[in-house]
């Protein structure tokens, strides 16, 4: 997602750049933490978290 962002950033717009701190700042916050805020949404979304 950051080398997705970087890219949109270089090629489309700079204003790209804040997804990449988006991104960043949540990888930051995770690691921190250990809580990822997409794991909460997916559940919301009935997605399983367990592997098959």
């Amino acid at each position: 997602m950051i080398l997705l962002s970087v890219a949109l950033t270089h090629y489309v717009h700079p204003y790209w750049v804040f997804l990449t701190l988006f991104v960043g700042v949540n990888l930051f916050q995770s690691g921190i933490t250990n809580i990822c805020p997409l794991t909460s949404v997916l559940k919301k979304m009935g997605v399983s978290t367990e592997a098959a």
